[in-house]
């Protein structure tokens, strides 16, 4: 049994305060949290559960959304202007998990999960992540759903969101607070490389918490698809997993950006390869082209090998999906 102590506070300046201190885990939704604890890999000392904190509206501002950190997935994937203007985060949001979990997991939660690797799970074998120095079990055992992108000696996770794909796609904003004040970090800087320090999952300095993700001013809504692969068409994480939003004008692409997820520590762009779509028609040669650029420096770990062809073909369906308009049901999650 882990011991604990427990503080509910009422406003973000009271969390921050509660939360800086080692060994403090900030709770919303508890999906990912609490299965941490049940498996013996966070062993928090203390839990600030952050649920009445005022932060789970979702606003207009500048043009674009401010989404409060303690918004479920449910809610936001089902706002309205959610789906009308930023449809790929509806999206994405929607391909992950079960209705369920959508119905108490957060937007701020969802950011911060960890990563479902075997072996973080297990504690009777090495992890670097968790528990740094020990080794990577992974490498060189059982591998088939890591990372073939920008791993390192040290850790070869992914990181599990279908959301964070779809927010990455869009360029969003973190919005944080912490004993030193509020700032906001880019989607693209949010999640870290492992590097030599896997560990430390993202940004957040300590004591730090998430209170909003702003979504800009800007319209993908007539050219956008979200697709998955997976082992199962529920409930299943993905083994990669393509976002792509375009704007076309007289039959060429005027913008594109593509973000994978399921293949690394983060989200994976590259804003190089995006490039070579712009001022492009869509089709086969320019799509496999960028997918090539973007897949540039992939690397299999022996079992999961097969995600490097995986993903370039992914790359090109969503590319061609996008193009025409006709983005990914993830109701009939038959691919289109």
């Amino acid at each position: 049994m882990i011991r604990f102590g427990y503080d509910r506070p009422s406003d973000v300046a009271e969390a921050v305060r509660d939360g800086n201190r080692q060994g403090v885990r900030f709770l919303a939704g508890g999906s990912n949290l609490v299965d941490l604890m049940k498996e013996n890999v966070e062993r928090p000392v203390r839990i600030v559960d952050i649920n009445r904190l005022p932060l789970k509206s979702i606003e207009d501002r500048d043009g674009g959304l401010r989404i409060g950190a303690l918004v479920t997935n449910t809610d936001c994937a089902w706002d309205p202007r959610v789906e009308t203007r930023y449809p790929i985060l509806s999206s994405a949001i929607l391909a992950g998990a079960s209705a369920q979990l959508r119905n108490v997991a957060t937007m701020g939660g969802n950011l911060n999960q960890r990563t479902r690797c075997l072996y973080f799970y297990d504690n009777s074998t090495a992890c670097n992540k968790r528990e740094p120095g020990t080794g990577c079990s992974a490498i060189g055992g059982v591998n088939r759903i890591n990372a073939i992108l920008g791993a390192s000696a040290a850790c070869i996770a992914t990181h599990p969101s279908d959301m964070c794909v779809g927010l990455a796609v869009l360029d969003a904003v973190v919005n944080v607070t912490g004993p030193l004040g509020d700032r906001a970090i880019p989607m693209a800087d949010y999640h870290r490389l492992p590097g030599d320090d896997p560990a430390r999952d993202n940004m957040l300095k300590p004591g730090e918490l998430v209170t909003s993700i702003d979504l800009p001013d800007e319209d993908f809504s007539g050219h956008h698809t979200y697709l998955k692969l997976r082992d199962r068409l529920s409930y299943a994480f993905a083994l990669v997993s393509v976002a792509v939003v375009m704007r076309i004008a007289d039959g060429r692409i005027a913008d594109a950006r593509i973000a994978l997820g399921g293949v690394a520590h983060k989200p994976w762009r590259s804003r190089s390869a995006e490039t070579l779509l712009i001022g492009e028609a869509p089709s086969q040669s320019a799509f496999l082209a960028t997918a090539h650029a973007l897949l540039d420096g992939a690397e299999g770990q022996g079992s999961n090998d097969f995600k490097i062809g995986l993903a370039r073909r992914a790359i090109v369906r969503a590319c061609k999906q996008a193009a025409a308009g006709t983005p990914q049901s993830q109701v009939d999650k038959r691919i289109a």
